[in-house]
């Protein structure tokens, strides 16, 4: 695809997505796929749920069980295989009820034939996301011009392997670029998650933050929390409306209060439960997502019994003041304070006045030299006597030095962005950066990987 027909692809894909319900009339009651939901020159599909039976396709795939990802996908799906994970299969049968039929798990780690699609193999890496979500590294010969775009490949029944890695949604570690799958390969096309494309966001290291709840969890429990900008908080009486005891000779007793989405951030609740040695409480919707993934060490952990735990785990967006309140009358327990964490990305506050186009070597130095603790942690000014909010730096979306030292240590001829695509100017901006990246990396020596700190983190 020349330069000038991916721009005419990409505002076709903007102008159908933006008029989705017209779109969909002119097509026969099906909105078009857009051109990066279909493999070129294969008849797979990747998230493309949402948009039927297309033409062509004979394989679907899907990255993870998150809603944006598997949209339209449902009990009444019949418009071929689904494949995926056996955690995010095991998940979507029980949350959507998709037929079984339909429901292709494939093994991690390991080539696999896909049927029906003329010998292209595909190898599932974990993507460091939500559990069950996986990159997919596909690998084959252009065999039939599938989908809704005009794009025609000129290799169709060429000798010609091709070489195409799918993000999906994903946190970059140098754990992927050395997987033995990809190391050492070329990839002719590689589709990122883009969410955070953008040097603002440089929030800190997964592992870290992590551990950084962890011990400021150990920490006030074990009032050792001068540092933490808490100092006296515990000696505060609360209200007793709150559902809170509030006797002065009564042992101070915390409860942490974790907000997750219904698939995600599961690490923050097991690495807290760990260090404080308690059981996690959820609800039944919750419990049953948590007890379809493949983690005996979280499954030891789980209690129906809203008392028994010390680490409590609600959704993302009831995390304020005024949701925890009835929260707490509904659940009496022996605590008297609350400290309530809410991880998302888009807690992390910029620095001012950071240079907006940094230097390449800049943003790796950077990320080799990030730093996060516990100390870094602080309570928001909306906490009260009885509740402390905590804002997380925490994603499980690549961060922009993530995502650089990704494109850096890989080999790609094309990188085409998944995320924030619907206006040309974020589509530019976005592109630049993958010139800076394509242009230093041409720099570096054959098999350059960027140096990580640890395998999970640069």
């Amino acid at each position: 695809m020349t330069s000038n027909s991916e721009n005419e692809a990409w505002k076709r894909a903007a102008t159908a997505e933006n008029q989705r319900s017209s779109a969909a009339k002119m097509n026969g009651g099906r909105r078009k796929a857009p051109f990066y939901k279909v493999l070129p020159g294969m008849p797979i599909a990747v998230d493309a749920f949402s948009y039927g039976k297309i033409t062509g396709v004979t394989a679907y795939f899907l990255t993870h069980a998150h809603s944006d990802h598997y949209t339209n996908l449902s009990s009444k799906w019949e418009n071929g295989p689904v494949y995926c994970s056996h955690t995010t299969a095991s998940l979507i049968q029980h949350m959507l009820r998709v037929d079984r039929k339909w429901l292709h798990p494939l093994p991690m780690d390991t080539p696999t034939v896909i049927p029906d699609t003329d010998g292209v193999t595909v190898t599932l890496i974990d993507a460091n996301h939500c559990p069950g979500s996986c990159l997919f590294y596909f690998e084959g010969r252009h065999t039939v011009d599938a989908g809704d775009t005009a794009f025609k490949s000129s290799f169709i029944n060429s000798p010609r392997i091709f070489h195409y890695l799918h993000c999906g949604d994903f946190r970059a570690c140098p754990r992927h670029v050395r997987h033995p799958a990809i190391l050492g390969k070329r990839m002719d096309q590689v589709y990122l998650d883009t969410t955070y494309l953008d040097p603002k966001y440089t929030f800190p290291p997964q592992p870290l933050v992590i551990s950084a709840c962890a011990e400021l969890a150990t920490r006030l429990v074990r009032g050792e929390h001068s540092n933490s900008g808490l100092a006296g908080w515990l000696s505060k009486s609360v209200p007793t409306s709150l559902g809170l005891t509030s006797t002065p000779k009564k042992e101070k007793k915390i409860l942490f209060i974790v907000g997750t989405y219904s698939i995600g951030k599961e690490r923050i609740v097991k690495a807290i439960a760990h260090a404080l040695g308690s059981k996690v409480y959820c609800d039944a919707r919750k419990m049953s997502y948590l007890q379809r993934q493949p983690d005996p060490e979280l499954h030891a952990m789980l209690t129906a019994n809203a008392q028994e735990a010390d680490v409590h785990v609600i959704p993302l967006g009831l995390i304020s003041a005024e949701n925890i309140k009835p929260y707490l009358n509904r659940h009496q327990g022996p605590w008297t304070h609350v400290v309530a964490l809410r991880p998302t990305g888009w807690s992390f506050s910029p620095t001012a006045g950071a240079d907006p186009s940094p230097s390449i070597s800049t943003i790796i130095s950077r990320a080799q030299s990030r730093t996060f603790t516990y100390e870094d942690l602080k309570p928001s000014r909306n906490s009260t006597a009885a509740i402390q909010l905590f804002p997380v730096p925490y994603s499980e979306h690549s961060s922009f030095s993530e995502l650089t030292c990704f494109a850096m240590s890989m080999d790609w001829r094309k990188i085409i962005a998944t995320v924030n695509v619907g206006s040309e100017r974020s589509r530019a901006k976005m592109a630049k950066w993958f010139g800076r990246w394509e242009a230093d990396r041409r720099k570096s020596p054959v098999g350059y990987v960027v140096e990580s700190r640890s395998p999970d983190y640069w």
